[in-house]
């Protein structure tokens, strides 16, 4: 909760990943929040009404994906709400002609976009296959499996490009981006 906080107002996209991550730290944990609460909570170095607000913050988080039933898969609609909000400004940002360096990193990072939507993720959106790539190699690194060179520099497109989109977004939640021809 304070790690998503803090991302959240410094990178969305960080945010989001994180996001994925804890998804699939309570799908770990069975859905359990006394599992999470013993594995993950204890974990940190909190008072007492730190760890009770840690606790409730995890057991929302449970509870909301109960009821939009991703206990198994999928992404809770809070995260997908950003996709959205990315998507849109994404858009936005394409037909401005303000931000031509935006254009083109989405333009170099659309042939490993469009192959990763060749591979299963038809029924997503680009921004969303760029995330899972991201998410994909992030996992793959904390396993300290070994990641290919040809993924490496598709990954690095993205991250470019994804970046340039976060930090637009933090600019346009602030009043800052004016994207008007």
């Amino acid at each position: 909760m304070y790690i998503s906080k803090q991302l959240r107002e410094q990178s969305i996209s960080e945010y989001l990943l994180y996001m994925w991550q804890v998804e699939d730290l309570i799908r770990a944990n069975g859905c359990d929040i006394d599992k999470i609460e013993h594995s993950v909570v204890t974990a940190y170095n909190l008072s007492e009404a730190q760890h009770a607000e840690l606790t409730e913050w995890y057991a929302n988080l449970v509870e909301m994906m109960r009821l939009e039933r991703v206990e198994q898969s999928g992404h809770l609609q809070i995260n997908k709400n950003v996709i959205i909000s990315l998507a849109d400004l994404h858009y936005r940002l394409m037909h401005s002609q303000k931000f031509p360096f935006y254009q083109a990193a989405y333009y170099k990072a659309l042939p490993f976009i469009v192959e990763l939507r060749a591979k299963g993720g038809q029924d997503k959106s680009e921004l969303e296959n760029c995330f899972d790539a991201l998410y994909g190699v992030w996992m793959l690194r904390l396993q300290r499996k070994e990641v290919s060179e040809e993924t490496t520099k598709a990954v690095a497109d993205i991250v470019k490009f994804i970046g340039l989109l976060s930090d637009y977004y933090k600019k346009d939640r602030a009043g800052e981006l004016d994207l008007e021809n």
